[in-house]
């Protein structure tokens, strides 16, 4: 069949409107023509059906199994959220309508404008940026931000300092933005080196990032004389929220001193993660930044009603297009309603709880690097097993097929052999003995039969890839 097209015309709407006839034939280029004839099998719609409900049987989700994934908290989100993102009002809306007539999307508005307020008062901080899409992208959003005060005071600042204990993505966000980057190591309590961090701050310091907690799972309690020695030499103390699930309800960051955060609506306030996308990472500010924030800004007027604001000459403009992942801030929304102020502090409470009980019931099989209580996640090190030739990914293997997803393995970068393990709040007291004894099952066959581990997992339809070759050679056949 053929297309044929007529010239785009304006409609009456403003937008193009394009025609198209349906011609008697396809004009497809040789090369692309089928040499053979095309196979088709012979199946009946119960065996099409059949095989399809298996492949989707095979899928691993939350859903189906404990997924313990550490950082990136893969946990169980409700199905409400989801419907609340399927109303139609909501779902309906064409992203370009608060543009054309804010009359249309009051509802939408309405929902960002308090979307801000919650997550000032759940941080502490005064006005909230709902566009950034990502965690990472918040990142930068913070770090932008800070170069813009910079600029604007006319300060000389070069780098940033960040803890080696951050996640990984901070340093990529700060040296994207044109910053260089200068590492404070962990010292034995796993927590940033006080005197180490006094010795490298200066007068072109442009700013701190913090995880807290990091990503050992353990709170800084200097949190406060880290600010007060970066506030000194003007520069700003930004707020790694990814793991805000450990203290929400508990602290606010900006009751700590920060001056920057962003937030993971796709982590902290259970909406889908994973995958890829979606996320949402806000970033809030204190006060004296809020002029910098990113444009539109919604605000309300005396009226009631909602609209979008650009008036704002020293924003750093837009982070990404229209007003961020709408769909993942309305779920963060109707989780955060539900839950309400005591649902949240007792969601951190139980996050805090599960890892705490996971920790306690593995430290005896596993070297605990740094033996204290933890917050939301603990983290291993298999350097006991990796002595009998058993390593972290043999480890993930072995769980595999107790048809457990594996936690998070070597990160953070400074423990050796690590596993990072998160169980979150969702998760029953039933579920993490499971998990326990799965683990304790590996360390137990690593010290009575170690090479059984080679041979792991037995579960996969596949052999087990090659994960060095696959790593140094892309082009290469990774299941070898």
């Amino acid at each position: 069949m053929q297309l044929i097209f007529e010239k785009s015309r304006p409609g009456r709407c403003g937008f193009s409107i394009t025609r198209c006839d349906v011609g008697q034939e396809a004009k497809i280029p040789s090369p692309y023509l089928r040499k053979k004839e095309c196979l088709w099998p012979e199946v009946s719609e119960l065996d099409v059906v059949r095989h399809f409900t298996q492949l989707s049987q095979r899928n691993f989700s939350v859903d189906t199994n404990i997924y313990p994934l550490g950082s990136c908290t893969m946990k169980y989100n409700p199905k409400f959220t989801e419907k609340a993102a399927g109303i139609r009002g909501f779902a309906d809306l064409h992203p370009l309508l608060p543009q054309l007539d804010h009359s249309l999307v009051q509802g939408a508005l309405e929902v960002l404008y308090h979307m801000d307020r919650l997550l000032s008062e759940i941080t502490g901080m005064d006005h909230f940026t709902l566009q950034p899409l990502a965690g990472a992208h918040g990142e930068l959003t913070g770090v932008m931000l800070m170069a813009a005060y910079h600029r604007s005071k006319g300060n000389k600042k070069t780098h940033i300092i960040i803890p080696d204990a951050a996640h990984g993505t901070n340093p990529a966000s700060a040296a994207i933005a044109g910053y260089d980057i200068v590492t404070i190591p962990t010292d034995k309590k796993g927590v940033l080196d006080l005197e180490a961090l006094k010795k490298h701050v200066n007068s072109q310091t442009a700013g701190l990032m913090l995880t807290c907690p990091n990503t050992l799972g353990l709170f800084d309690s200097d949190v406060d004389k880290i600010a007060a020695i970066i506030h000194d030499v003007d520069g700003l103390v930004y707020y790694d929220g990814a793991n805000l699930n450990a203290m929400m309800g508990r602290a606010r960051p900006g009751d700590l001193g920060f001056d920057i955060v962003h937030v993971n609506l796709h982590k902290t306030f259970a909406t889908p993660h994973g995958g890829g996308g979606p996320g949402s990472g806000p970033v809030g500010v204190k006060e004296h930044l809020s002029r910098f924030l990113p444009i539109s800004r919604v605000i309300k007027a005396r009226n009631g009603s909602y609209a979008l604001d650009y008036d704002y000459p020293d924003s750093i403009g837009y982070i990404a297009s229209f007003y961020g992942n709408f769909g993942v801030i309305l779920k963060a929304y109707a989780y955060i309603l539900m839950l309400g102020k005591e649902g949240l502090k007792e969601a951190s409470e139980h996050a805090v709880l599960n890892a705490n009980y996971i920790m306690e019931k593995l430290k005896a099989y596993y070297d605990l690097p740094f033996d204290r209580r933890c917050m939301h996640e603990c983290v291993f090190s298999a350097s006991r097993q990796e002595k009998k030739g058993v390593h972290a990914v043999d480890i993930a293997k072995f769980l595999i097929d107790q048809g457990i997803h594996p936690p998070t393995i070597y990160f953070p970068l400074i423990v050796k052999e690590a596993l990072m393990i998160e169980p979150t709040e969702t998760e029953s007291k039933a579920e993490l003995d499971i998990l326990a004894q799965a683990l304790i099952a590996a360390a137990q066959l690593a010290d009575d039969d170690p090479a059984r581990f080679k041979d792991l997992p037995k579960t996969m339809p596949i052999s087990r890839p090659d994960e060095v070759k696959a790593a140094k050679d892309i082009r290469c056949n990774f299941f070898a």
